[in-house]
């Protein structure tokens, strides 16, 4: 069964029936006990937690780790412990932030890291408790087969940055941070360090080249430690009447959030020469 993005996320997202307002029935006992026979059912390897959720890390994965608020792109196919798929990701799975679903994922993701794989399976009341949701019945136990894609956009932006280089015949280096820089011209000049005050300029463009800001030629002058972390770091590879170009993933630019007409998760490309490390 399959089911469209808004569908999944809305699934996953946490909610209940507003309309039962007697107390709520606490299924624990007996979603412990089924979890229990399904996990020696199927000979499972999995670790409860203190809350009653179980997982099982079968690739445990090798990128970055999420918190329980990261931004995360994940795959997966759900079921009850009968086996009966309710639902499962498409594409490239779906992109959400841990604070907003249910809790079985909020406290489950954060034991893989990017490109692992693994079983969640989530009681009640680490899901939707004593209430029925959109077709999941109240009291059910929750497994989910994940794959976790990508943490703050980084896989994806990783990707989308070789991608541009190859695309345009360019060759960089990678820092162990994700960022990628291009040295055109490495300058003889004074070189700053990441709390340097400089003059640069720049221009800023994505990987399909639309442009959303650029300085005089005169360049801009800042402070490497009230700057984008790419540009912290970036900076310093140059020395004054250098030249080259920052390829800059969301984690070192702005993130999981819109800002200021520049979209959540974006890889941030400039241009730069640095005119002038002022201290």
């Amino acid at each position: 069964m399959k089911y469209s993005l808004l569908a999944i996320v809305a699934l996953l997202f946490m909610s209940c029936s507003k309309d039962d307002v007697s107390p709520p029935y606490d299924y624990s006992i007996e979603n412990e006990a089924e979890i229990k026979a399904y996990v020696e059912a199927n000979n499972l390897n999995a670790t409860r937690t203190a809350s009653g959720l179980y997982y099982v890390i079968n690739v445990e994965g090798t990128g970055k780790q999420p918190t329980v608020t990261s931004n995360v792109t994940v795959s997966y196919k759900g079921y009850y412990t009968d086996k009966k798929v309710f639902g499962e990701s498409i594409d490239k799975g779906f992109s959400a932030n841990l604070q907003g679903l249910i809790q079985g994922f909020a406290e489950g993701i954060p034991f893989f890291k990017e490109g692992g794989e693994g079983i969640l399976l989530i009681p009640a009341h680490l899901a939707y408790g004593s209430y029925d949701n959109q077709g999941t019945p109240a009291g059910s136990v929750l497994i989910f087969e994940i794959k976790l894609i990508s943490v703050e956009y980084s896989a994806e932006n990783d990707a989308a940055i070789v991608k541009y280089l190859a695309d345009n015949q360019l060759t960089a280096a990678k820092t162990a941070s994700g960022l990628y820089y291009i040295i055109s011209d490495e300058g003889t000049g004074a070189q700053p360090t990441a709390t340097s005050n400089v003059t640069v300029e720049y221009k800023g463009y994505y990987t399909d080249k639309t442009v959303f800001g650029q300085s005089s030629s005169g360049g801009a002058t800042f402070g490497l430690q009230n700057v984008i972390k790419g540009w912290t770091e970036g900076i310093p590879y140059f020395k004054a009447g250098g030249s080259g170009i920052l390829l800059i993933p969301a984690t070192l630019g702005y993130g999981s959030a819109d800002y200021n007409g520049i979209p959540a998760g974006s890889v941030l490309i400039f241009d730069i020469k640095l005119i002038k490390v002022n201290n």
